[in-house]
């Protein structure tokens, strides 16, 4: 009996910890550039990285097996960039990492700024304002969405986070001395 009890108990610790690192951005600012970059050099260092690598139509709901990568994850980077707050997919992929934060009470979210100031992000400004408009007229019955992904947003802005160009500085200073 002991040993099923202890068997099920680390099948389930290795199911929660099967990636060390999610990334989640908006592909067409980022996938061909900064993310795919980061993806490699985590790679490289043998750290354990899920990254979507295909195309996803815009208005779909976020997918079981990207909920079951983002459950089984230690630390999520969202990667903030100009057009992230166009896509819906994104935005119902931030507001599942922060529930799952707050469900677990573990793992990190690593705000990545691309290209993007945090207060634009915070207050949704610039592109993000012109974008939450659009989003109102479009989900005008369903407004609590809306509010859900203001309120994601303006939680993971307010973490600690990095500029892309400030990582950028320290992955290169890390392949000069290694």
């Amino acid at each position: 009996m002991a040993s099923s009890s202890s068997s099920s108990l680390s099948s389930a610790i290795s199911i929660q910890e099967k990636y060390d690192v999610f990334l989640s951005f908006r592909g067409e600012d980022t996938r061909n550039q900064f993310a795919s970059y980061l993806y490699a050099a985590l790679s490289a260092k043998h750290i354990s990285t899920f990254m979507d690598d295909h195309q996803l139509e815009r208005g779909d709901q976020i997918s079981p097996t990207l909920r079951k990568a983002i459950h089984e994850s230690k630390i999520w980077v969202i990667i903030f960039s100009e057009n992230f707050a166009s896509s819906t997919w994104c935005l119902d992929e931030l507001a599942e990492i922060l529930e799952c934060k707050k469900r677990n009470e573990q793992g990190t979210v690593m705000p990545i700024f691309y290209g993007i100031d945090p207060s634009a992000v915070r207050k949704q400004e610039g592109s993000y304002g012109v974008t939450f408009q659009e989003l109102e007229k479009r989900f005008e019955d369903r407004m609590e969405k809306v509010k859900l992904w203001r309120a994601a947003l303006t939680e993971a802005s307010n973490l600690c986070g990095l500029d892309s160009k400030d990582l950028m500085v320290f992955y290169i200073y890390v392949l000069i001395t290694n």
